[in-house]
């Protein structure tokens, strides 16, 4: 129980990563709190499973969602984890200026604010963890937006960590290769899952399980010495 005592926030907790990351905190003795945005039912079994886990409504796309959220955690704050985002189609033929507001919108300035918001709570030597992709360094075509809001997540990540250092806060960044999800396999056909198999060194799809855990130890007093850092969870897919 490395985080008894602890409060945190993790954006998008009701399915794939965030759920598993809202698990692997609460089960290693954290109050957590997490956002979802319309799947109530999902929202509602997870936050049963924990006697110190409460589900908040936010929608990403409206910045005074910020207010619900950080509301949950009037008695302080020591872990931040930004986890909700989208991933639309998204060619560069077809990118309108609504499409690129929304996405940068609900990855990028959220995600910010809600590192401010955070660090205006937050206790000294507490952890910021931002989920970012691999896909920053592999781009993917189609999904130019959700590469380049990824990118600048990191951008954020970086600089956050030179800022709030003084405070001992380590502000960090988990890059997930190719994660067994619904969203995953919603936007991928069985020979893409099966040719990102192939090329991964320990020859499987990640669990979202997987990246909870590395989430995890940056959340936790191990990782004291490691900030400014994005690392690549990706089974070795890109080596």
């Amino acid at each position: 129980m490395t985080l008894r005592g602890k409060t945190a926030v993790v954006t998008g907790g009701s399915r794939g990563i965030g759920r598993a990351v809202v698990r692997r905190l609460a089960s290693d003795g954290a109050r957590v709190v997490f956002s979802y945005r319309d799947n109530v039912t999902a929202a509602a079994e997870l936050a049963d499973e924990f006697a110190q886990v409460t589900a908040v409504r936010a929608d990403q796309a409206d910045l005074g969602s910020l207010d619900a959220l950080f509301g949950a955690v009037p008695d302080g704050l020591d872990i931040l984890v930004n986890n909700a985002a989208i991933n639309p189609p998204s060619a560069i033929a077809e990118l309108t200026g609504a499409q690129f507001d929304l996405v940068m919108t609900v990855n990028v300035k959220f995600a910010a604010l809600a590192i401010r918001r955070a660090a205006e709570v937050m206790r000294d030597h507490g952890r910021i963890v931002n989920i970012s992709t691999l896909n920053t360094v592999v781009p993917a075509p189609g999904a130019v937006l959700y590469c380049a809001s990824k990118a600048a997540l990191e951008q954020f990540t970086a600089v956050a960590a030179r800022e709030l250092g003084g405070r001992g806060i380590t502000v960090n960044a988990v890059a997930p290769g190719a994660t067994d999800t619904d969203l995953l396999r919603e936007r991928n056909p069985p020979e893409a899952l099966a040719a990102a198999v192939a090329s991964t060194a320990l020859a499987r799809l990640g669990r979202p399980e997987d990246i909870a855990d590395v989430v995890a130890f940056l959340a936790g007093p191990d990782a004291r010495w490691i900030t400014g850092q994005t690392l690549r969870a990706t089974g070795g897919l890109l080596l």
